[in-house]
């Protein structure tokens, strides 16, 4: 591992330590491999939390009501995903073992903030948070029985009138005002939304200063005519899953969004490390799917029971609704997405019932073992900084709680993970999701000890993560 020189957060931190040895901290860390992708600090050191707090990092031991001993051990700040549809208890456990801390819901959104923070009020097992949503705000202004990203019709394929345009502005606004972290867009899933509809939206956005996270539509074509009403629009751009927009073009993909980010524009991307995907088998991306050859229909396989689709039982799916995987991308498309400076880590998870895709479980641990222990496709340095510093950044500016997390340094929120780079790894499976990650036995949210010894505590310290409110 590489170390770096001490920065002056840390020495200060050290030196408060050393001035008063025998204070006391709430939870003590020992001993691990402290790493801060801000800083560059990579090297062993003690770490004291208070309040939820870090108090002090130092080379001194530490006295604690808890002592956990990290020998061997990587401490890092907790992971920041920044695209977690599954906003519930069973998502929650299975995304903390995988050393979430923070997990937000940005690309579907909601189109009831003030509503979606009240059921979650009262503390959950990870910090979340989510978006005022165009597709679910669309559905309701145009009576559309859908739900999540799935219009059941009109919503989906229709144009709206300037009395509905103007109706779907004041209740993004409305969101905006109520909190939200970012503007969500699936233009993917609404193809009758033209690119006037979304980059007006891109502008309310501007003017609130938030990020617009879009599943976008039209392959590279696409890509350059979102970024273009972005940049008309002086938006802050967030293209959710590139690997899975791209496919096979993910090369010329992430070539486009570093050319723009070299003029200039303020944009940025994320990818999940599996190359299947999944999503509603009853949205717009399947509508042409009686045209297809008898072999692509085997690439989808059904989340409910596990089972590759052929024409026959594809079309029965489509009839009675419900989630499907993709099979639809190569090894060497997952690593090139994964190993790009540009990208973020996020899972695009969620999980119901006990059904889901790995993702949710297995997204972190998976970068960190495979791509990074044993392929070296990345550093660890890398690979942490991809999952806690750049989500934070990307958001901080509108939700200033995001400056405290992504980071681990003196009076920064104690939102820690813990993992053995020797053994940590995914391990669950397109068959079964809910197999948990190995190699990451504690997880701190907020001060607060949420997974101990690779075991889900009762504690709930997790926090709304909401923009200042106008």
């Amino acid at each position: 591992m590489r170390m770096q020189p001490l920065p002056i957060v840390l020495i200060l931190g050290w030196m408060a330590a050393a001035c008063s040895t025998a204070e006391s901290y709430d939870v003590v860390i020992a001993n691990g491999r402290v790493i801060d992708p801000e800083s560059g600090f990579f090297d062993v050191a003690h770490v004291g939390v208070r309040d939820g707090v870090i108090a002090t990092i130092s080379g001194d031991v530490l006295a604690g009501n808890r002592v956990i001993d990290a020998t061997g051990h990587v401490v890092a700040p907790g992971f920041v995903d920044l695209h977690e549809h599954g906003q519930n208890e069973e998502s929650y456990r299975l995304m903390v073992r995988d050393g979430v801390t923070t997990a937000l819901e940005l690309e579907v959104g909601t189109r009831d903030v003030e509503g979606w923070y009240a059921e979650r009020h009262g503390g959950q097992l990870v910090n979340y948070g989510v978006s005022i949503g165009h597709v679910q705000v669309r559905m309701a202004v145009m009576d559309d029985p859908g739900t999540g990203l799935v219009p059941a019709g009109i919503a989906g394929f229709g144009s709206v009138t300037a009395e509905q345009l103007e109706e779907i502005e004041r209740n993004v606004r409305a969101g905006l005002d109520q909190g939200a972290v970012a503007v969500g867009f699936g233009s993917a899933y609404t193809p009758g939304a033209e690119m006037s509809e979304i980059q007006r939206l891109f502008g309310v956005a501007a003017e609130y200063g938030a990020s617009s996270h879009i599943h976008m539509r039209g392959g590279l074509a696409g890509l350059d005519s979102t970024l273009t009403a972005a940049r008309l629009e002086g938006a802050p751009l967030h293209i959710v899953h590139v690997n899975s927009s791209s496919g096979a073009a993910i090369g010329e993909f992430l070539s486009t969004i570093e050319t723009a980010r070299a003029s200039g524009q303020d944009v940025t991307t994320e990818t999940y490390p599996y190359g299947a995907g999944m999503t509603e088998i009853t949205s717009a991306l399947f509508d042409d799917w009686a045209s297809w050859d008898d072999e692509r229909y085997a690439m989808h396989q059904l989340v409910s029971t596990g089972e590759r689709l052929d024409r026959a039982s594809f079309q029965v799916a489509r009839d009675a609704g419900g989630l499907v995987i993709i099979h639809g991308r190569t090894e060497e498309m997952t690593r090139a997405a994964v190993a790009s400076p540009i990208t973020m880590i996020a899972s695009d998870g969620g999980m119901e019932n006990g059904r889901g895709h790995p993702r949710t479980s297995g997204s972190y641990a998976k970068v960190l073992g495979r791509y990074v222990r044993d392929e070296a496709v990345l550093s660890l340095e890398e690979a942490v900084a991809k999952m806690t510093i750049m989500p934070a950044r990307r958001l901080e500016r509108r939700t200033p709680m995001l400056a405290r997390k992504g980071r681990l340094q003196v009076g920064m929120d104690a939102d820690i993970t813990v993992f053995d780079p020797e053994t940590v790894l995914d391990r669950s499976t397109y068959v079964d999701a809910t197999v948990t990650s190995s190699g990451i036995p504690y997880v701190l949210v907020n001060g607060v000890v949420v997974v101990d010894r690779g075991e889900v505590t009762t504690a709930r310290p997790g926090r709304a993560v909401r923009a200042i409110q106008r």
